[in-house]
């Protein structure tokens, strides 16, 4: 079911992870912003723009994680756009013969049968440094950054306030690092990610995460810091002590400690490799 969270902007909600899909009406149909999670939401998806007379005239997907990649048959045939990186990795995993399996074994257990993944991951890179999505609607900023996936991108709708952060600033999911490799550097790239979006915030009424729940300007201030503090415990090897790990997290939201550990874990490991800088003195870059 759609919700609406601005004059032409609506969520649909997934059930299993609280994914948010983004609708924006434009002049001549919506568009579309990481649609998911089963095939029968994507199409319960579709049913409610078909019932509002609208169709989908462009898709954006913020990163190239499995959730945000997602499409149906019932939704179109726009075009899906994102960073040339993000296309770029989605291009470089459907090159593999078998990509198809190793997307599925991504998928949770509990949607496995139910996600369709024949037009998983066909995104249509813009040519880097685009500033702005090119479609016939209200002005859309992208604010490319390196936080959390390669070619992550967040969507800032300037004519109604509403940033959408792809998968950042949630009020049930811990900021989740980018440690495919040990050439980059997980904690710096996420605090310029921050950074990033906190230079959105005077523009900003209305924030959407990739899951959980919508919040207002107040809220978004309040997130970012939380994810800032988050990441600088993570830097010093320690777990945070966070309200969304642990006791406090949201009940059914529990397996989110183990993120926290995994990082600590593996953050370790790179520490012992020299492969990534001790931040610590950037809460003094931060306060």
């Amino acid at each position: 079911m759609l919700s609406r969270i601005a004059e032409g902007v609506w969520t649909h909600q997934s059930e299993l992870l609280e994914n948010n899909a983004i609708v924006v009406q434009g002049r001549t149909g919506v568009l579309l912003v990481d649609p998911g999670l089963t095939g029968a939401e994507m199409a319960c998806l579709a049913s409610d723009l078909r019932g509002l007379n609208q169709s989908v005239v462009a898709g954006f997907a913020t990163h190239p994680d499995w959730d945000h990649v997602l499409w149906h048959p019932d939704l179109g045939e726009a075009t899906r756009y994102g960073t040339a990186l993000c296309a770029a990795t989605m291009r470089g995993f459907r090159a593999n013969a078998d990509w198809k399996s190793r997307a599925a074994a991504e998928l949770p257990p509990e949607i496995a049968e139910d996600t369709p993944l024949d037009l998983f991951g066909l995104i249509t890179g813009l040519p880097a440094g685009t500033a702005r999505l090119p479609w016939d609607g209200p002005q859309v900023q992208i604010i490319e950054h390196p936080a959390h996936a390669p070619g992550h991108a967040a969507l800032l709708i300037e004519e109604r306030g509403v940033l959408l952060a792809g998968d950042m600033l949630s009020d049930v999911l811990v900021p989740n690092l980018d440690e495919l490799n040990d050439t980059n550097d997980p904690i710096e790239e996420y605090l310029v990610g921050l950074r990033l979006l906190e230079g959105m915030a005077g523009k900003v009424d209305s924030v959407v995460p990739g899951h959980g729940s919508v919040g207002g300007a107040d809220e978004l201030r309040a997130r970012i810091e939380m994810d800032r503090a988050y990441v600088l415990v993570l830097s010093e090897g320690r777990v945070p002590t966070d309200l969304r790990v642990g006791p406090t997290a949201k009940p059914g939201w529990e397996w989110v400690s183990e993120i926290s550990v995994g990082h600590v874990q593996r953050l370790a490991e790179r520490n012992e490799r020299g492969a990534t800088p001790d931040h610590r003195s950037d809460h003094d870059t931060f306060e």
